[in-house]
């Protein structure tokens, strides 16, 4: 696929993104007020009206694609609508279009303060997202040239794209891989070229991507790796942040003193989450179970090995980080 198609795939999904987030914020505009708003955006790169046919268009793949139904109300001077609105809030790809893409859009075409709203550096990998849902869509398989981190030369080879995830800011194709006979994870950015195939697949019936990831922290599956209870102990008030943002759906608060609280989660004890946890440093300390513990414990003692001098150099200073008397 050249960079020209991949381009206009990455335009095309912006400009349903847009088209959702002009019509949920206005509650109810017309065609011609939505017109406006397409002369002045960032996406209108030739600053032609939108032709009605490409409106009612994406109308259709924004339904196929999302579930968002567009309505038209005739008898209230042909306005347009979110049909069930108050579903966006719920959650799901509904939800994270308006708050992450929408967003996106709404700062392209704020010129003026562009340099002024910092954000985290994303992996390409957008350009993917619409010939990927495309696909899921229609259950159609696609082949992808694959540069995977472990290999020196990208492969291709075909896949059944089942569902996609964004982690970490990273883009994910959870996919069938008839060849390998199971069920791989593959990292949007990562992906050299794609095309939809003309081979269909059918999508397991008991197939649910939320069930799937039920038991992980992240993107790692950790088949070898059994669901677990895992306590841990948070202090440092870093308790008030993973109460406010939990670090997985089954995070339960078990106990709470002026020190520290206990939060207890069924989780598959995978090496992302290992990392979560170690991310904390000593304000996090696993108590349960206990192997999971001595992993923590054995990194930790590894990372005393390689700043151990730096570490017996500040025991010896009375004030190591500086005058505490002022």
């Amino acid at each position: 696929m050249g960079k020209n198609n991949k381009d206009n795939m990455s335009n095309l999904f912006n400009r349903y993104v847009w088209l959702v987030d002009i019509i949920y914020r206005r509650k109810r505009i017309t065609f011609e007020e939505i017109n406006e708003y397409w002369r002045r955006s960032s996406l209108n790169f030739s600053g032609e009206d939108i032709p009605l046919r490409t409106f009612h268009n994406h109308r259709k793949a924004i339904e196929q694609m999302f579930d968002i139904n567009i309505e038209c109300d005739k008898r209230g001077g042909y306005q347009y609508y979110i049909e069930n609105s108050e579903d966006m809030e719920r959650g799901g790809v509904r939800s994270w279009l308006l708050n992450t893409f929408a967003v996106n859009n709404l700062i392209n075409e704020s010129h003026k303060i562009k340099e002024r709203i910092l954000f985290e550096k994303i992996p390409s990998g957008q350009m993917h997202l619409t010939p990927i849902i495309e696909a899921m869509r229609d259950n159609q398989s696609v082949e992808i040239t694959y540069q995977s981190f472990w290999n020196d030369s990208p492969a291709t080879f075909e896949i059944y794209p089942y569902c996609i995830k964004v982690f970490k800011q990273r883009w994910y194709v959870i996919a069938f891989s008839p060849y390998k006979e199971r069920i791989l994870i593959y990292a949007l950015d990562r992906i050299k070229n794609i095309k939809i195939t003309e081979n269909s697949f059918h999508l397991p019936e008991d197939f649910d991507g939320e069930s799937f990831f039920a038991d992980s922290y992240g993107i790692i599956m950790g088949d070898e790796i059994e669901t677990e209870r895992v306590v841990i102990r948070v202090g440092g008030n870093q308790e008030r942040y993973i109460k406010s943002l939990p670090l997985h759906h089954s995070q339960k608060e078990e106990e709470t003193t002026p020190e520290y609280t206990l939060f207890s989660y069924q989780i598959k004890p995978t090496f992302d989450f290992r990392q979560e946890l170690l991310s904390y440093g000593a304000d996090i300390e696993v108590l349960n179970p206990e192997w999971f513990r001595d992993e923590i414990a054995e990194i930790i003692s590894e990372q005393y090995t390689v700043y151990g001098d730096k570490m017996e150099e500040i025991k010896r200073t009375p004030f190591p980080f500086g005058d505490t008397s002022r």
